[in-house]
């Protein structure tokens, strides 16, 4: 008898390491992150503002 429950008890262990190890493999347990897009800044209007500026203080600066 007692050699019954020690082979049951080994069998269980067993099959409970067995379906821990399955459930440790899923892929569902990995987190899926989503960036969202990012707008591509506005640098041809602020390089038309210097542009514009770069003229007038260069036509100041002959002026003087």
């Amino acid at each position: 008898m007692k050699k019954l429950f020690i082979l049951l008890a080994v069998a269980s262990l067993g099959f409970v390491a067995c379906n821990n190890e399955a459930e440790s493999t899923k892929p569902e347990d990995t987190i899926k992150v989503e960036t969202p897009e990012v707008p591509a800044p506005v640098v041809d209007s602020l390089n038309k503002a210097v542009d514009s500026l770069d003229k007038k203080v260069d036509s100041l600066n002959k002026a003087n």
